[in-house]
């Protein structure tokens, strides 16, 4: 039986600077020649995906969105978990409490990311500069236009005790990450449908692969991941509740540990 091998990207195949590594590039697309099932299972969007992976020749399909979306080589969506329309109603509630979201959808066959300039948060706004360039960034002036579309992906960046209680509120009912971001210390809640989330994504693209699963990764989001898989690998710089389940602790992401550990398991 073939394996599947899924990798985290941020953390864990990105070394600090967000880029992969020469060296990770050359082992990974060498061992994808030769046959084998190498992707990734990320938060990230395909669009910013693609720009920190590139130089990587993945064919398997990948997993955005931490699961909203499961994608092919291509692009194109292959499976989705977007909200209802009374699942958006979180929206009006956070509005309620002041606090302004970023929201995903796809609009009009297009994915788009949406927000009110002057509402979101400080931090929210510097984060939405960075990607002014992107297809998906999207500034709206009315609230009315924040449930614009299949809504799939809600982010807030804002402050700890803020974000908390409503971490606290729709972790029953949603796959809700809250955590503080590694690269800028802000702290960040993303709240996503109750199916869409890594390990449900994996084990989906497992089932019609056919295959083994081994997955490498660094955070809290990584743990359904890893208790689902066959073998599950943490690299050094990873939390340590996930390297208390881990198969093993690999080299950090500074010294390419997935790309060593797929040397181990596959062969030169």
């Amino acid at each position: 039986m073939k394996t599947l091998y899924v990798t985290d990207l941020d953390g864990t195949l990105l070394k600090k600077d967000q880029t992969v590594s020469e060296y990770s590039k050359r082992i990974i697309n060498d061992l994808i020649s030769r046959g084998e099932l190498i992707t990734y299972a990320t938060a990230r969007s395909g669009e910013t995906a693609g720009i920190v992976t590139a130089g990587l020749n993945i064919k398997a399909p990948s997993i955005l969105y931490n699961g909203a979306f499961i994608c092919d080589a291509s692009g194109k969506i292959i499976l989705s978990h977007t909200f209802t329309e009374r699942d958006k109603e979180m929206i009006s509630e956070l509005i309620a409490a002041g606090i302004y979201s970023i929201v995903y959808a796809i609009r009009n066959g297009q994915e788009k990311f949406s927000f009110i300039p002057d509402k979101i948060s400080r931090a929210g706004l510097e984060f939405n500069n960075t990607r002014k360039t992107c297809t998906r960034y999207n500034p709206v002036k009315t609230i009315r236009e924040l449930y614009d579309g299949e809504t799939f992906y809600i982010t807030i960046i804002d402050d700890c005790d803020k974000l908390k209680p409503f971490y606290e509120k729709y972790k029953k009912n949603y796959n809700c990450v809250f955590s503080k971001d590694i690269y800028s210390g802000e702290y960040w809640l993303e709240i996503m449908h109750r199916h869409a989330n890594k390990a449900d994504a994996v084990f989906e693209l497992k089932q019609m692969l056919g295959c083994r699963l081994v997955v490498f990764g660094d955070e809290k989001n990584d743990i359904d991941m890893f208790r689902i898989a066959d073998e599950c690998y943490a690299v050094e710089n990873a939390v340590d509740e996930l390297k208390a389940i881990a198969t093993a602790v690999i080299p950090d992401n500074e010294s390419d540990g997935v790309a060593k550990q797929l040397i181990k398991l596959i062969g030169n």
